[in-house]
């Protein structure tokens, strides 16, 4: 495993567009400052979607415009188009993500687009991107099963990441979306990956809603992934998923590598305690173990 593990914080865009409470926009704005301030070095501040789609990320401008950008912090943001594109460069935003699934049954469901199709809408944002100096990452989704067709052929994993790859995103962040994935799935997905992508420019991404989060990331890390996605107070859900539980927990993971002797940069305390503040905004209890823990101790 690697001696210090990346953290891609992706609770504000993720875990809030998947939530069913709405947020004040000044409270999104706090929740990303507070994130500023615990180390954590990446974090995926907003959505710039059509309101229409999801309208918890309508204000999107005004977070990003509304935040502090700390020093030496990425406020990476999702573009599903040119105009999504054309709105987040109009508020200073200097690093994009795009999407797309390595389902073809997913991707029509929810784009009305094949896979092939939705690379073909990423190509003039990402010659744009190259052009104005923007760093670009890239999502494949339901890399360990589909909520529409069920198994998902490595092979199709492979052929969106390395595409993504090949297109110029510096990372690509693998999404277990429906939480099904157990350690060996994971391991070997992120194995047949890594033999058409640089593992140094992969990410795992993974939903809890079988429990098995934890126990795939580490899979994950012990064959030398070091960059986890996660999202803090465990939030998220999934809309195709009856039940999942979000995504994996930002506070739990920092615990887990911690433990290991691996290095986060990330003040476990303060990114607790900024897990229970915003447990208290959506109403209910952190989704966080960790969260939880601390705050009996």
């Amino acid at each position: 495993m690697k001696s210090s593990v990346r953290i891609v914080e992706v609770g504000p865009r993720d875990g809030l567009q998947n939530e069913k409470a709405t947020i004040a926009t000044a409270d999104k704005i706090e929740l990303i400052d507070r994130l500023s301030g615990t180390g954590l070095r990446s974090i995926e501040a907003t959505s710039f979607v059509s309101p229409k789609w999801v309208p918890q990320l309508a204000d999107a401008a005004e977070v990003f415009t509304g935040i502090h950008r700390a020093p030496g912090v990425r406020y990476p943001v999702l573009v599903p188009n040119e105009q999504g594109y054309e709105r987040a460069r109009a508020v200073g935003v200097d690093e994009i993500a795009v999407f797309t699934a390595a389902s073809e049954a997913f991707n029509r469901r929810n784009i009305n687009a094949s896979i092939d199709e939705s690379l073909q809408r990423f190509a003039p944002v990402m010659e744009r991107a190259r052009a104005d100096g923007v760093a670009v990452r890239g999502y494949v989704s339901t890399v360990l099963g589909c909520p529409y067709q069920g198994e998902v052929p490595l092979s199709d994993v492979v052929r969106v990441a390395r595409a993504l790859h090949d297109m110029g995103c510096y990372e690509v962040s693998l999404g277990d979306t429906i939480g099904v994935g157990t350690p060996g799935k994971a391991r070997a997905m992120l194995l047949a990956v890594a033999s058409e992508v640089p593992v140094n420019a992969l990410a795992v991404h993974f939903h809890d809603t079988y429990g098995q989060a934890l126990a795939n990331v580490l899979a994950c890390l012990e064959e030398g992934a070091a960059v986890v996605d996660a999202a803090v107070s465990g939030t998220g859900g999934c809309p195709y998923a009856k039940g999942a539980s979000g995504n994996v927990a930002t506070e739990d993971v920092v615990y887990m590598l911690h433990g290991l002797g691996i290095e986060t940069g990330i003040d476990l305390a303060r990114l607790a305690d900024t897990g229970r503040w915003l447990a208290s905004k959506l109403g209910r209890e952190t989704g966080s173990k960790v969260g939880k823990a601390l705050a009996t101790t």
